[in-house]
């Protein structure tokens, strides 16, 4: 008696296509429920300078949040990427970076005099030392968490780094709109976070092939 034997073999998108109908996703925008009606308190502690005619860069406040699954589940490899949080006019811009653990943001100083980016945040505690404009110092995040970024030559410098272990995060549009895609069907927690908030979590059910809509009130005050 003969007996035949078939193998089915997928093509890789044949294969992302079946993996894909398992995810789901999430989306949404996200309001603040106090309009912000100024900028951060002047600092008097170093004397204020006159960069050529450059503004200081026009940046929604929305894109100061963060969005992400709260302790997402992620079996899969982390794309390291490079980012850039650029020191320009006395500022970091952008003010809030989100990041993949393991991946590198550059540091490239844009003002016409020195700076000195440092941390000493438990996920990540380093120091760049003195560097002139046009150049650019670099550093790796191996580890999640969040990371408070200063310079320790002009003391109302301030960012902050978010780094995941999982790819589930997004930094909404200036309108608020965002959007986490290719969640694994299942139950979590949704985070929205700022830095003169903190977190405001949402509990959310991701099913399979679906886009489930969760929209997010951040009370944010007035920074006066």
């Amino acid at each position: 008696m003969l007996r035949f034997a078939f193998a089915i073999l997928l093509s890789p998108a044949m294969i992302g296509v079946a993996a894909q109908s398992d995810t789901g996703t999430i989306a949404g925008k996200v309001v603040f429920t106090t309009k912000v009606k100024g900028a951060a308190l002047p600092s008097s502690a170093y004397p204020t300078r006159t960069v050529g005619d450059r503004q200081p860069p026009s940046i929604s406040e929305l894109r100061n949040v963060v969005v992400s699954i709260k302790d997402a589940p992620f079996r899969g490899s982390l794309t390291a990427k490079t980012s850039e949080l650029k020191q320009d006019h006395e500022s970091f811009v952008p003010h809030v970076l989100a990041i993949t653990r393991g991946s590198t943001v550059a540091f490239p100083n844009a003002d016409p005099f020195f700076h000195n980016v440092f941390s000493l945040s438990s996920a990540a505690s380093f120091n760049l030392g003195r560097y002139p404009t046009g150049k650019t110092a670099m550093q790796v995040f191996p580890k999640a968490g969040i990371v408070k970024v200063f310079c320790n030559i002009h003391s109302h410098m301030g960012a902050t780094i978010l780094v995941f272990d999982h790819p589930y995060f997004a930094i909404p549009e200036a309108d608020g709109a965002y959007e986490l895609p290719a969640i694994p069907a299942g139950d979590y927690t949704i985070v929205g976070w700022h830095d003169r908030v903190g977190e405001r979590t949402v509990p959310v059910k991701v099913e399979r092939g679906k886009t489930t809509t969760i929209n997010m009130s951040l009370p944010l005050e007035d920074a006066r």
